[in-house]
């Protein structure tokens, strides 16, 4: 969308300024604006122009298939910087404050942001599964959760389990972690609601039940506790996996953080979510022999 509005119109300017970054636009100049070529997205901008037309300005919507020196990459890769920056904010806002002071008012003010910055992550940010993890930390155990007494691995073998697209470390190695040593048999499935498929184990998913990040555990650390797996090696990878998805330094672990630069970098190039939680599976077992 391209758009002219007098600079006698200061506070409709700024309305409209505040709109097109309500709606994930990407500034290509002072009056140009862009969005992927969605119906929705026609449909933001055609609501915007008629107001504008209403301030008196000028608007066009125009459908661009390219744009000279500027690949399709690089427009992707600034639509997820921006979103990465929102939530890299997110992030940095939530963990200043202290715990205590984390009330379920403030905790459903940072989800409903979360949800927000979701909205606009057209090409989805590596940085949306950290924000997401972080909150359903926060949440405390998920609802409905089973006691240690009825995790029994006769119960878990041969099923689906679900997580959310985009895997990094954390789900990554919980895969593994599954595969290897819970239910060799295991397929897994991506959806953003567990609900989307019936009766199968959701790990590390954003407010729902199943196996995920408790108190000051990661999921693979649930996981692995849970189902009572004392392979030392094990318990190795869980302090990197931790240090590297929670990020608080507790086990003093930078290997992990190498490992999910590498995830990141994947799903920055579009590896599909089968594909790169295949390879970041492979990853996690490669560390695991490489240990002694």
């Amino acid at each position: 969308m391209t758009f002219s509005l007098s600079a006698k119109r200061a506070s409709e300017r700024v309305e409209v300024w505040r709109h097109l970054k309500r709606i994930g636009t990407l500034s290509l100049g002072p009056s140009g604006y862009l969005l992927p070529i969605t119906p929705a997205s026609e449909e933001k901008f055609e609501w915007l122009a008629a107001s504008i037309r209403r301030y008196k300005g000028q608007a066009l919507v125009i459908q661009v298939n390219s744009i000279t020196d500027l690949t399709d990459e690089e427009i992707v890769r600034r639509f997820v910087d921006a979103r990465s920056r929102d939530y890299a904010k997110l992030i940095a806002d939530f963990r200043a404050l202290k715990q205590k002071a984390k009330s379920s008012t403030q905790l459903t003010r940072f989800r409903r942001r979360f949800q927000e910055i979701t909205a606009i992550d057209f090409y989805d940010s590596p940085l949306r599964s950290r924000a997401e993890s972080l909150l359903a930390r926060a949440a405390g155990p998920p609802a409905g959760a089973s006691s240690k007494s009825e995790r029994r691995k006769t119960k878990f073998q041969n099923r689906i389990w679900i997580t959310r697209p985009r895997p990094g470390i954390d789900r990554s190695a919980s895969a593994w972690l599954i595969a290897r040593f819970i239910d060799p048999a295991a397929k897994f499935a991506f959806a953003a609601d567990a609900k989307s498929f019936r009766d199968a184990v959701p790990f590390d998913m954003f407010q729902s039940g199943g196996f995920g990040h408790r108190g000051d555990d990661c999921t693979f650390e649930t996981l692995r506790k849970e189902f009572a797996i004392r392979d030392a090696k094990v318990a190795t990878i869980g302090e990197m996996v931790h240090d590297a998805d929670l990020d608080d330094g507790k086990f003093g672990r930078i290997e992990g953080s190498g490992l999910d630069r590498v995830l990141i970098g994947w799903a920055r190039d579009g590896v599909p979510d089968d594909e790169l939680l295949r390879r970041g599976m492979q990853l996690i077992d490669g560390v695991y022999h490489s240990l002694s």
